[in-house]
């Protein structure tokens, strides 16, 4: 059974999380992702791949170190390390809003099922959620709220500017 949600249904994770990495040619083939300090530090050599690529963010690291490659990222992971520690969402929409990232952000670590609709509404389009969570009442929290007032990345106006 799966724990991944892409879309809004459940997929396959075809990505897979490397550390350690010391050379770029001990990388495995198809596509991975790597801590934001092995991309700081391998980033030349990253880029010469011809997989897919993505970086593993903590909720403390600047999304805008990344900004001039984003167009060159599939993936960009990030981290909720508990339930109440909300700079991921911080970190999604500015991948969205300020920079313009149109690839996949995925959500790891404390992922709830009361969390998913705001996590969706920040830019988030993956996560990996808790094998503790229900994957159909998870999907079901996508459409629980059927109006929104405020502007998000699904929505940039607010409920007074909608047609």
């Amino acid at each position: 059974m799966t724990n991944y949600i892409k879309d809004r249904k459940p997929a396959d994770d075809t990505w897979t999380p490397f550390t350690g990495l010391e050379d770029v040619d001990t990388l495995p083939s198809g596509n991975i992702y790597v801590p934001f300090e092995e991309w700081n530090a391998m980033r030349d050599q990253l880029l010469t791949r011809n997989s897919g690529l993505g970086v593993s963010l903590a909720n403390t690291d600047d999304v805008a170190q990344l900004a001039d490659d984003l167009d060159r990222l599939d993936l960009i992971v990030l981290n909720f390390p508990k339930m109440g520690d909300g700079r991921a969402f911080t970190q999604a929409r500015l991948l969205r809003e300020r920079y313009g990232y149109t690839g996949e952000i995925r959500a790891v670590g404390d992922v709830l099922r009361d969390q998913i609709f705001y996590m969706h509404r920040c830019g988030f389009n993956a996560f990996e959620i808790r094998e503790d969570q229900d994957m159909q009442s998870v999907l079901k929290a996508f459409d629980e709220m059927t109006v929104t007032y405020q502007p998000a990345v699904d929505e940039p106006l607010p409920i007074w500017r909608r047609k």
